[in-house]
């Protein structure tokens, strides 16, 4: 460690720190926009100018590493004013188009204008004109007027993706960024370039003009598409009360995490979100004459055909058909219960269909638990409905957000060999009609617990989203399910959040101790 001084106040950094980063740890902001923790520094935008003691002229706090005494200046009178003419000239040939920019309110221009200009325009010429609305790639509009050619776009395709679609093309007042021999820019990742652009040069046409950034409400979740289990944002948008709104959720974006995803995360998890608002199941549905049910009588009614068969020792005619979409809690609740309570052996798993996969994020599993599901003690047997036909008289059915055709063929044809059918989901499908009690289930952001992701990063994530309608989590049913069977009450009175069953689950199995603490 060194002892450094920003704005005569001392601090110990590490050595080999630059200026922006000992000034970032120290809570002290430096104004920046070419410069991305995942690039080594560029030093194009010249905002993170400051001043060093000793020294003849302002540094680039980005590049410039700290050493024992220096003594930095991050407001002086020729920093503030080298900001001010930086700006200027940033904006002389900016059009004046906020009003309808997509970036407006999260406009890193707009902000540091804001905060270090404020100064009275003196450009009178004609500003340079250059292409608008150009599609670069499958959901990329470029709009080059607006750029500021800080090339963290080119920079992400070159070190990142390494598919360098992305240039800077001519020289001086013509410089642009646009792709090479018009080939659009094409991988798994190519939404992160609208997410990192600092301002409205890149923007997303599935968000473009859609709602304004103000408005959405930012959540931290984990993105369930598949086992690598990125970290994200998800923004979503109440609606107002004379004005509702088409959707519910309106952007995932990527949240830090270097032990999982870094910065990053791939289009499917960015774009797949229409499965939170589409086709969403939000009513118990009864098949079988009973008419309307409550929750609570549901639980009641299952109980008693569970204890039926407990108790004339038919556990073998039980069955469940679970999914890796359950949270570690959820998956652990249904092994306590059915297997070490009941006994049950007929367990299995109907998992989504796999995909491609890359060298970076992609994992081709289409899962977010199957990990969890392992190390809980699941052998993960797929579903074999020829064991099943004609010798369950119970079964439990756990539906994910969308079935694989030939895995919901070979449901029905099982539902009908089966007595009763009791079907837990989130979506509404065919197995709707066919089961006799339907249950609304909410999603992972719709409620709490954790995941394990294909590495054995046990992660929690926490409520973002209200679920619809008489949508309830899996792991509260299971609990109420506990108590309501009376085999060991007092084990599942204990249990009223997901935290609490993680805690047990340290206790009982030893690859969840000192995980997601």
């Amino acid at each position: 460690m060194i002892n450094i001084f920003i704005d005569d106040k001392p601090f110990k950094v590490k050595e080999g720190t630059t200026v922006l980063k000992a000034a970032e740890e120290a809570g002290i902001a430096i104004p920046h926009l070419c410069f991305h923790s995942a690039f080594p520094p560029e030093g194009s935008c010249r905002m993170c100018l400051v001043e060093i003691e000793g020294l003849p002229k302002l540094e680039l706090a980005c590049s410039t590493q700290v050493r024992e005494g220096m003594k930095v200046s991050t407001r002086s009178e020729k920093v503030i004013e080298a900001r001010k003419g930086v700006l200027e000239f940033l904006l002389a040939e900016h059009p004046p188009d906020c009003p309808i920019c997509d970036k407006a309110g999260e406009c890193k221009l707009q902000d540091y204008y804001e905060e270090y200009g404020l100064f009275d325009n003196r450009f009178r010429e004609s500003k340079e004109k250059k292409q608008k609305n150009v599609k670069i790639g499958k959901s990329l509009i470029l709009d080059q007027e607006r750029c500021i050619l800080c090339t963290r776009c080119v920079r992400f395709l070159r070190d990142i993706t390494k598919t360098r679609e992305l240039g800077v093309f001519n020289r001086g007042l013509h410089s642009e960024i646009n792709t090479y021999n018009g080939e659009p820019v094409n991988n798994n990742y190519s939404g992160n370039l609208a997410e990192i652009c600092p301002v409205g040069a890149i923007t997303d046409s599935d968000f473009r003009f859609k709602t304004r950034n103000w408005f959405l409400k930012e959540g931290e979740s984990i993105c369930p598409l598949c086992s690598r289990g990125c970290n994200i944002y998800i923004e979503s948008h109440k609606g107002f009360a004379r004005f509702p709104v088409p959707k519910r959720v309106y952007r995932i974006k990527s949240r830090e995490n270097h032990e999982v995803n870094g910065f990053w995360i791939c289009d499917l998890g960015r774009y797949g979100y229409s499965y939170l608002d589409e086709g969403r199941l939000d009513k118990i549905c009864v098949n079988n004459g009973k008419g309307n049910l409550t929750w609570q009588e549901c639980v009641v009614s299952l109980t008693d055909e569970i204890k039926k068969l407990h108790s004339a020792k038919k556990a073998s005619r039980i069955a469940l058909i679970l999914n890796l979409w359950l949270s570690n809690e959820e998956l652990f609740l249904i092994k306590k219960i059915f297997v070490d309570d009941l006994g049950v052996k007929n367990i299995y798993f109907v998992d989504s269909s796999g995909g491609e996969t890359d060298d970076f994020l992609l994992t081709s599993e289409r899962c977010p638990n199957k990990r969890g599901a392992q190390e809980i003690g699941y052998d993960l047997k797929p579903l074999d409905s020829e064991n099943l036909m004609n010798k369950t008289d119970l079964l439990l059915i756990f539906g994910m957000p969308a079935y694989d055709p030939n895995n919901l063929a070979e449901i029905k044809a099982l539902f009908e060999n089966v007595k009763t059918k009791i079907y837990f989901s989130s979506h509404s499908d065919e197995l709707c009609s066919l089961a006799d009690i339907v249950l609304p289930t909410a999603l992972i952001p719709e409620k709490e617990g954790s995941l394990t992701n294909v590495d054995g990063i046990v992660q929690k994530f926490l409520q973002v989203l209200e679920a619809p309608g008489e949508c309830r989590p899996e792991w509260e049913v299971f609990v109420d399910l506990g108590r309501e069977l009376g085999i060991n009450i007092n084990y599942y009175k204990q249990f009223n959040t997901p935290e609490v069953v993680l805690k047990e689950m340290r206790k009982e199995i030893s690859f969840f101790e000192n995980k997601s603490e």
